[in-house]
């Protein structure tokens, strides 16, 4: 079981796709973790409920976009979305964990919290606390603007 990050940024894309490519056929969890009003707002006119059920939805979308994406790629994906507990990185290796994943692939920058410059916050989380194999995967984008300032 190889468990996809997903939260619909191009990074997230890329690693699906990428991970076709190099985990064609292999059994996948796409995992879009969402975030409750309280971690996400602060103001707004719209009650509690009503935000963590927009949030809840848009994360099913966003899962469901993922499995779609990953079947392209030659996977064979399931969707799961999770609420968000006191990390990310500590959501996504729970669900790891859950699952018995071989693997975690994740891009290397997201739409959680501020980009980084280099590597992204969860993702350099999940490579320094898990016991697993954890791929990450730049966009075409990040990969092409590193590869220029090396050269």
């Amino acid at each position: 079981m190889i468990l996809l990050c997903y939260d619909g940024s191009s990074d997230a894309q890329s690693a699906i796709d990428r991970a076709g490519e190099l985990l064609s056929g292999q059994p996948a969890t796409v995992l879009t973790v969402w975030e409750p009003f309280v971690a996400a707002m602060t103001r707004t006119t719209l009650s509690f409920e009503e935000i963590d059920a927009a949030s809840e939805q848009a994360a099913h979308e966003r899962a469901e976009e993922g499995v779609q994406r990953a079947t392209r790629a030659g996977m064979n994906p399931q969707p799961r979305i999770r609420v968000r507990g006191a990390t990310m990185a500590d959501t996504i290796l729970s669900e790891a964990d859950e699952l018995d994943a071989s693997a975690i692939v994740i891009g290397s920058r997201g739409l959680t919290g501020l980009k980084s410059l280099l590597l992204g916050s969860v993702s350099h989380a999940l490579l320094q606390h898990t016991d697993r194999t954890v791929i990450v995967i730049p966009s075409p984008e990040v990969a092409a603007k590193r590869a220029a300032h090396r050269h």
